[in-house]
């Protein structure tokens, strides 16, 4: 198969430009191609994880991928989507952010230098922090039209509110990346989320017009549920990839929970199985879908965290969902005799560890009779952890249907 009927096939195309030129240029030979990931964290979330899938697909079908960190433009900070002007970083907390991604980064793509088309990875510190900003707009900017930028959705939207100079440069920028990257490596194509659009058009275009070459954009659907809404979101916010910011038992937890009509595009776009056993996965009807979570769980949990990690979570899940408690790989918390000391209610220590977001919302949810410990029942909202209770294995503390927390004595 061609590699963008591959991608097709599993749901990730939303828009592509010279649509029958790019499947020529992915017919004809190894195509290098590049996804921009701006460090804003120190960890990458599930939003990201959809592009890094398809990198990794078009990998496999023999084409070159190109991670860009993006040290320069995070300076800056993308509008896309966004109603008020991002918190400015400084160039520490970037560079420290850009260290943490890279790692991640090698755990879904091939960087193996003996490889033709080992993974690159780029970062646009190197040509954009040193820009001699005159040249740069005669050079660059002389060829984008201030009325055609206005037109992007990315900056519409800011209109109202207010659009910054400095983001306003922001498309110049990513545009400028596809140029540097096509001039080092022969990059010909980017690859990205479909709130990227605009600014990808804005690179293929600068291509094609300063030096007469072809260029592409190709975009992946956001990771949606069936009604419209962000995948992803938690209780705790973001779903990230990282297991000290969402642990694996959480994140295999989220997964396993999907609703019934969302699994099969999630093994589609998550997962690596073949298409015929996504089928007929996704095609279970009642509580035979189940079958199909506990595999959506388990697949992506191992291609995050590792099989070890997989298989605790699935366990711990298991064991709980049994009416057990045991599972080491159940969020825990330790509390000294000091932490009881300074705080032993419940509530509080439901907020503390993210059960919860505040008192206010763990106490709503004893009052509705939604927490117990150990399978009993919390009718107190002054409910006391002591010493005592935490010895050996601790409390499971349960809120709803499925979120769990164990507190242990330090």
């Amino acid at each position: 198969m061609n590699a963008l009927d591959v991608l097709k096939e599993r749901g990730f195309v939303a828009q592509v430009t010279f649509e029958e030129d790019l499947y020529k240029a992915f017919d004809e030979g190894m195509v290098t191609f590049y996804t921009g990931f701006d460090p804003t964290a120190d960890s990458l979330h599930i939003g990201h994880y959809i592009p890094i899938m398809a990198m990794a697909h078009l990998q496999r079908a023999g084409h070159r991928p190109i991670a860009l960190m993006g040290g320069g433009t995070a300076m800056i900070g993308d509008p896309s989507g966004k109603t008020d002007m991002r918190k400015m970083m400084t160039v520490e907390t970037i560079d420290h952010n850009v260290a943490c991604i890279k790692k991640q980064m090698s755990r879904f793509l091939s960087f193996d230098e003996g490889q033709k088309n080992a993974a690159i990875l780029a970062n646009n510190a190197d040509w954009l922090r040193g820009l001699n900003y005159i040249e740069f707009i005669r050079d660059i900017g002389a060829l984008f039209s201030v009325n055609r930028m206005l037109t992007a959705e990315c900056y519409k939207q800011r209109m109202e509110k207010g659009l910054t100079f400095l983001e306003f440069n922001y498309m110049i920028m990513q545009s400028y990346d596809f140029l540097e990257l096509n001039h080092r490596y022969g990059c010909i194509l980017q690859a990205g989320g479909d709130d990227q659009w605009s600014n990808m058009l804005g690179g293929a275009d600068l291509i094609r017009r300063k030096d007469q070459k072809d260029a592409f954009a190709l975009t992946f659907k956001l990771l949606l549920t069936s009604e419209g809404k962000k995948m992803g979101k938690t209780e705790k916010g973001a779903l990230w990839l990282d297991p000290k910011k969402t642990s694996p038992y959480d994140f295999y937890q989220y997964w396993r929970n999907v609703a019934d009509v969302d699994v099969e595009k999630c093994l589609a776009l998550l997962t690596f199985l073949p298409m015929e056993e996504v089928r007929a996965l996704g095609a279970l009807q009642g509580s035979k879908i189940n079958e199909a979570k506990r595999v959506l769980a388990y697949e992506v949990t191992k291609l995050i965290h590792g099989e070890e990690e997989a298989e605790k979570a699935r366990s711990a899940a298991e064991a709980l969902f049994g009416g057990g408690a045991q599972g080491g790989s159940i969020p825990t918390t330790s509390l000294s005799r000091e932490d009881l000391s300074q705080e032993s209610r419940l509530l509080a220590w439901m907020a503390k560890c993210g059960m919860c977001k505040s008192n206010g919302e763990a106490r709503k949810a004893i009052e509705q009779g939604g927490v117990s410990v150990n399978d009993a029942k919390v009718s107190d909202v002054d409910f006391r952890i002591t010493e005592d209770m935490l010895a050996g294995e601790g409390i499971l503390v349960k809120k709803g249907k499925k979120s769990f927390h164990r507190f242990l004595l330090a």
